[in-house]
């Protein structure tokens, strides 16, 4: 860890004013390592007050992503404990996907400040300029067989739902399987990409990304009437560092439930599709349906023309009347 990084977190740890002095002892650096740390603080937005005879106080933490903040709102033991952070990737999917064939470890987590190719599902891009959003990946390493897939699509929409609303008085709708909404326009997509293991039909892994449109944002012109964010809904500012810390804590906390199923409730009753006459999208088909519900195994249940069906993840895409 950074000085700059080793000097923050021994900040947000101090409820009151901490010596320069002390500071340096603590973290066998010279003094004046502790005065360019906190110079580099405050130029990235960190308010830290001097005072007089006392020493250094965190007043206010910056606007950017940084690993001792989300370290210290983090109250996992496996998910999400030592970030890893970037200022820019193309994709926090793909770095993932690369350190998880290379053996990282259950709950590793990848954090961009900004991405230059992030993708939805069926190869969208996803809009994801800088200082504005929250772009991570977790790598997972699930005892699944492979169909059962869609459950961790399914638990992570109810995970990042009740983080954001952790933090801000807004009401957080999910559309079947991977879309979060907010006053009905999207704030939040869903990529789950998973690694095979052939000889059992296991997950070997699966890498979790997650983007949520946070900070006040001016969406482009064929995005305005789809997309928003959770501060141009509530109005008020949210750190991304604590949202990233809090939607680990919330995953850790649903992670036991992945064998049961038992968030499904939950996933329901969030539900923006149960109830409604939908477009099913499969390939170059289309065609009319109305939802009945989301069943245990995380499956769309839908009546169309020809009867039943139910619809697994990957297969379809919706959208709504």
């Amino acid at each position: 860890m950074s000085t700059k990084n080793e000097v923050l977190s021994a900040l947000m740890a101090e409820r009151e004013a901490i010596s320069g002095e002390k500071l340096a002892r603590r973290l066998k650096v010279s003094r004046n390592s502790v005065w360019k740390a906190i110079e580099q603080l405050r130029g990235e937005g960190c308010v830290i007050d001097a005072v007089t005879n006392r020493g250094y106080k965190l007043v206010a933490l910056s606007d950017r992503i940084s690993a001792p903040e989300i370290e210290g709102f983090t109250r996992t033991r496996e998910l999400g404990r030592h970030p890893e952070v970037h200022d820019r990737l193309d994709s926090t999917n793909t770095r993932a996907k690369l350190l998880a064939a290379q053996g990282a470890p259950h709950g590793y987590l990848v954090c961009a400040d900004s991405q230059s190719s992030g993708r939805g599902r069926f190869g969208r891009a996803f809009f994801s300029p800088e200082r504005s959003g929250v772009y991570i990946s977790y790598i997972l390493r699930p005892t699944l067989p492979a169909e059962r897939a869609v459950m961790i699509t399914s638990m992570a929409a109810v995970a990042v739902a009740r983080a954001i609303e952790a933090l801000c008085n807004v009401n957080v709708k999910i559309k079947w399987v991977n879309d979060l909404y907010i006053g009905g326009r999207k704030t939040c997509g869903i990529l789950c990409e998973a690694g095979l293991d052939f000889e059992s039909g296991m997950l070997d892994y699966v890498v979790l990304g997650i983007g949520v449109n946070v900070a006040r944002m001016d969406f482009p012109d064929e995005l305005k009437t789809i997309a928003t964010s959770v501060e141009n809904e509530c109005g008020v500012h949210i750190s991304r560092s604590r949202l990233i810390a809090e939607i680990s804590n919330q995953l850790e906390d649903l992670w036991p439930q992945l064998e049961t199923g038992a968030f499904m409730a939950e996933n329901r009753e969030r539900s923006l599709v149960i109830g409604r006459d939908v477009t099913v999208l499969r390939g170059d088909e289309a065609y009319p349906a109305h939802v009945l519900d989301i069943d245990p195994q995380g499956r769309l249940v839908v009546r169309a023309e020809d009867g039943v069906r139910r619809l697994g993840a990957g297969e379809i895409s919706l959208r709504l009347n």
